[in-house]
């Protein structure tokens, strides 16, 4: 093979292909690898980017209505995800109010409460009277359930109506009655009210429901309503009389507050309030007569006159016993019992002036009072007020804080403040205590937690974790398997041996060797990039492809020394 052949053989410029051709089979590999990793990286954080989110669907559902659902959204082709346990039901944040739409028009979540809709499958040939009845009743019972979950602080509840059959006999027919169980929220409590509203609803959904007839439970089995009257003192009474004590201390403690804050600041004061009230219930009834009033203002209520017998000049017969006892003259008469003495008197002269008998009965009104008291419950025997006030805080002009006890008088000050408030009575046996006193401030220790180990930075870190991570291996990849194999394929491929030409060899080996000479004259080495120099040996190869004697005859007189023609 000539020179020419031997240096042309490799090209300064060699193609992609040529560039992958000449790796080997392990740069191969590893370049493949590589990109089939930094794809995959990439396509799985362009997946996760785009990645919904979810939101609530339905949440604490019954397990019925959860596999309903479940299998409708599959039917329906919505990706759905759980949480909390299952009783929750996540779907995608663009797809929760068209779902919700189309699995109520499924009736779905049916749940286990159903009200007069029964009514509208109940319409077959062949019911009878009970079952009617208990229907309406399970539909009655289920609208009622509606109404009371629909309230905030109610989980679920459930109605149980007793409603007993009416007879014909007025006398005997039983009331009826109800009982409410209720579940609550996490965190939710009822109050009198709320509870009253609950009670009322439901005795008022019911005809001729008394509300005392209805009991409301919770979860636990404790009983929420009032009891019987019967059983009020024992139980029910003592709740409310408590409850109704401390509304009572705490709005007396309040007023407190609100009067002296102002003054001495907001947390330079406290108050404590003991109220002693009397649920006892009293019932007097007591009547009043007044005394004999004037003959003028007297009301005669009746008047009966009876008289019998003659008068004196009548001529009638003598009677009585004969002797001289019936001829003695008639005695002094007495004193009047009812009416004027003077009409009685004269009245009783003219009947003894002759042979008869007069009798006058007089009936007058007397007055009469009936008064009916009965004690009102939950009044205040007596009222007990604790103040305390810290030291006053004052700043000197070189900054420097001092606190300093209160006066005597301003003391007194607060005190009368107190007793305004509270309405102080002596007679009641009230009593008002204002003491001054330094405060204790406890700082509050905080625990200083690395950074690492902090809350905010930890939710950072999850929320930075995927992405970070995603790009800390798309890097790895690039750098460690793309890159190097990269590299080779733009690193252009030495020549490892280049033969010169015949030319040169035949001149070389009629001359001896010199010291000049000496070193590898045989091996050119190409740069891997061609620079201004390569340009230069490229045209002198050039050169010798095509005029190789001229080259020749050159290199002859440089080996000989003599100056070129």
């Amino acid at each position: 093979m000539s020179a020419a052949t031997a240096v042309s053989a490799i090209p300064l410029n060699p193609s992609f292909g040529q560039r992958l051709a000449n790796m080997d089979r392990a740069q191969r590999m590893r370049l493949g690898l590589g990109i089939v990793l930094f794809l995959a990286v990439g396509i799985i954080g362009l997946v996760m980017g785009r990645q919904a989110e979810w939101r609530v669907l339905y949440a604490d559902l019954a397990d019925k209505d959860g596999g309903a659902i479940v299998a409708q959204l599959t039917q329906m082709n919505v990706p759905y995800q759980y949480g909390a346990g299952g009783g929750t039901i996540l779907v995608p944040a663009n797809q929760v109010y068209d779902t919700r739409l189309k699995l109520a028009s499924q009736g779905l979540p049916k749940g286990s409460v159903t009200g007069f809709e029964l009514m509208d499958t109940a319409n077959r040939f062949g019911m009878t009277q009970f079952q009617e009845r208990l229907t309406f009743q399970r539909g009655l019972e289920g609208e009622l359930t509606r109404s009371i979950q629909a309230l905030g602080s109610v989980q679920s509840a459930r109605v149980h109506l007793a409603l007993p059959n009416q007879n014909g006999f007025f006398r005997d027919q039983q009331k009826p009655s109800a009982s409410v169980l209720l579940s609550l929220a996490n965190g939710r409590s009822l109050d009198r009210s709320q509870l009253a509203g609950i009670i009322h609803l439901v005795s008022a959904s019911v005809p001729e429901m008394d509300p005392k007839a209805v009991s409301v439970l919770d979860d636990t089995g404790k009983l929420l309503s009032t009891p019987p009257d019967g059983e009020a003192g024992v139980n029910g009474g003592d709740a409310q009389q408590l409850q109704h004590v401390q509304q009572i201390e705490q709005l007396y403690s309040n007023r407190i507050m609100d009067i002296l804050e102002p003054v001495v600041g907001r947390q330079n004061v406290r108050a404590q309030v003991t109220a002693e009230l009397d649920f006892s219930q009293t019932e007097s009834t007591s009547e009043l007569f007044k005394p004999n009033q004037t003959p003028d203002a007297t009301a005669i209520r009746s008047q009966q006159l009876m008289e019998s017998g003659a008068g004196a000049g009548s001529g009638a017969t003598a009677t009585g016993v004969p002797g001289a006892t019936t001829n003695q003259p008639p005695g002094p008469t007495g004193a009047a019992i009812n009416g004027a003495p003077q009409a009685l008197a004269a009245a009783g002269g003219a009947s003894g002036a002759g042979n008869g008998r007069r009798e006058s009965i007089i009936n007058y009104e007397v007055d009469k009072t009936v008064r009916v008291v009965r004690g009102s419950t939950g009044m205040i025997k007596r009222i007990s007020a604790a103040v305390i006030l810290n030291h006053k805080t004052s700043t000197d002009a070189k900054g420097k804080v001092t606190t300093a006890a209160m006066s005597d008088a301003e003391l007194e000050k607060m005190t009368a403040l107190v007793r305004e408030t509270i309405g102080f009575s002596k007679d009641r046996g009230d009593s008002v205590n204002v003491v001054t006193a330094p405060f204790t401030i406890e700082k509050p220790t905080v625990v200083e937690l690395p950074i690492w180990q902090q809350p905010e930075v930890l939710d950072l870190a999850r929320s930075l974790a995927w992405p970070v991570g995603t790009l800390l291996f798309g890097a790895l990849v690039l750098m460690g398997a793309v890159r190097p194999a990269l590299k080779v394929l733009a690193e252009t491929p030495a020549v490892h041996q280049v033969s010169q030409p015949a030319t040169l060899d035949a001149l070389e080996s009629d001359q001896p060797e010199r010291p000049l000479l000496a070193g590898p004259s045989s091996t050119l080495a190409l740069p891997a990039e061609p620079d201004p120099g390569e340009i230069s040996l490229e045209e002198a190869r050039k050169l010798t492809r095509d005029n190789p004697a001229a080259v020749a005859n050159i290199v002859k007189t440089w080996i000989n020394g003599e100056a070129p023609a």
